[in-house]
């Protein structure tokens, strides 16, 4: 899961739901570009298992869901300025974003970090590593002595690999891990996995407190009847059913 790191703090505006078919619209934010969180499809359409989730939330709150696919470096911001109404994004519950907007529970647990590399023995205190800029991963990686390089999407960080522009990426292990498998060992985890974040949970404005609290009341319902449960095995494997 992603964290942010935010550098801004824009005002909070009221959500103003539209009617479609008798029942309120609630627009669906997403970055489309984070699977198997969220991808977009062959069909052009947002994909993964925010969607999938997403979707039934929206079905037991008798809400309308749209999906709206945003940057990642402005979801925050477009959030707030009121062109969608959730992020759904594979976002990490943090301290520093909830400053600015508000959080439902989790629906993906806390996970891991971990580094990705061509080769065995790279260097990653002293060394290049890539990460998506304006992610909790930079910042670490900002920290930690190695140099960081940053790319604007998931994917340039694999490429700044595989070209040889950095030793080794720092991301997700739950996003790295399907791209590790499909490499044939052209790609490898290297080094210790690293603890980020406080789980994925669905980013709200801070004034939209009904609409959190109806997603939050049925999140419990979904990890009470084994439900979400469900849909992480089905997208992450069964290491991932921990409600």
């Amino acid at each position: 899961m992603k964290s942010i790191l935010l550098s801004t703090v824009a005002i909070a505006m009221t959500a103003t739901f539209a009617m479609a078919d008798g029942h309120s619209v609630v627009r669906m934010g997403t970055e489309g570009a984070y699977p198997p969180y969220n991808f977009i499809n062959d069909a052009g359409e947002v994909d993964g298992f925010e969607r999938e989730l997403g979707d039934e939330l929206c079905v037991r709150a008798e809400l309308t869901c749209e999906w709206v696919k945003n940057d990642w470096d402005s979801i925050i911001p477009n959030l707030v300025s009121s062109n969608y109404d959730t992020i759904m994004a594979g976002m990490s519950i943090t301290d520093e974003r909830d400053e600015v907007i508000d959080f439902t529970q989790d629906y993906f647990p806390p996970t891991a970090s971990a580094y990705v590399a061509a080769a065995e023995g790279v260097d990653l205190e002293g060394g290049v590593v890539a990460a998506q800029t304006a992610t909790i991963q930079a910042g670490y990686i900002a920290e930690s002595g190695a140099t960081l390089v940053e790319f604007a999407t998931p994917e340039e960080t694999v490429a700044a690999v595989r070209n040889g522009e950095a030793d080794a990426v720092f991301a997700d292990r739950d996003y790295l891990a399907p791209l590790v498998e499909a490499a044939g060992g052209e790609l490898m985890f290297v080094g210790p996995d690293v603890p980020l974040g406080g789980g994925v949970g669905m980013g709200l404005r801070e004034s939209d407190t009904e609409l959190k609290e109806k997603f939050d009341a049925i999140i419990t319902e979904m990890k009470a009847d084994g439900s979400l449960n469900e849909l992480l095995v089905k997208w992450f494997g069964e290491e991932t059913a921990q409600y």
